[in-house]
């Protein structure tokens, strides 16, 4: 695949941007308006549909915005996931991690939440966002937000509900405890 197609009301990506995805990192090539009409089969194949119905039949499910192709590369293998598989942390790993944690609790206008939520997550692996959420008094728009903060440092995982600890964060978390 090297296209997609999206309607939007305001763009949600730029040329340029990198994004996690299952299957790795993908880099935006570029965005371009287009029309149903100025689609082609090839279009619709290298944005992974077997025909342009196919394609024409999803684009339908969302009728409103402007249409916009975006072409993308793949960029590699999604870091994150090398990361997450690290067990064996050095003391200066474990320092860099704790400072970024650190870090990231000073600027929360709630305060700590790092490590808490790490702990939520080691007690509750594979729970649904939502009730982790609840429990923490956190939005769920935000709550998910400071997950990906913590993925993007390898410390957790998500799944198709919840998350778990990565085993880097499994030897963070032992390793901060002490």
């Amino acid at each position: 695949m090297t296209l997609a197609f999206r309607r939007w009301t305001r763009p949600s990506v730029k040329v340029g941007t990198r994004l996690h995805t299952p299957c790795g990192v993908v880099e935006i090539l570029s965005l371009t308006s287009c029309t149903e009409e100025a689609l082609t089969t090839d279009d619709a194949v290298r944005a992974g549909y077997r025909d342009l119905a196919a394609l024409r039949k999803d684009l339908a499910r969302r009728s409103t915005g402007e249409l916009v192709r975006i072409a993308f590369r793949y960029a590699g293998a999604d870091p994150r996931r090398a990361l997450a598989q690290e067990s064996a942390l050095s003391e200066g790993d474990a320092e860099a991690i704790a400072k970024r944690l650190d870090a990231l609790d000073s600027r929360s206008r709630r305060g700590p939440w790092t490590r808490r939520a790490l702990a939520l997550v080691a007690q509750s692996p594979g729970v649904p966002a939502r009730r982790l959420a609840e429990e923490t008094g956190c939005a769920m728009p935000l709550f998910k937000t400071d997950m990906r903060k913590l993925g993007a440092l390898g410390l957790t995982t998500s799944l198709a509900v919840g998350y778990r600890l990565s085993a880097r964060g499994e030897a963070f978390l032992a390793r901060d405890q002490r």
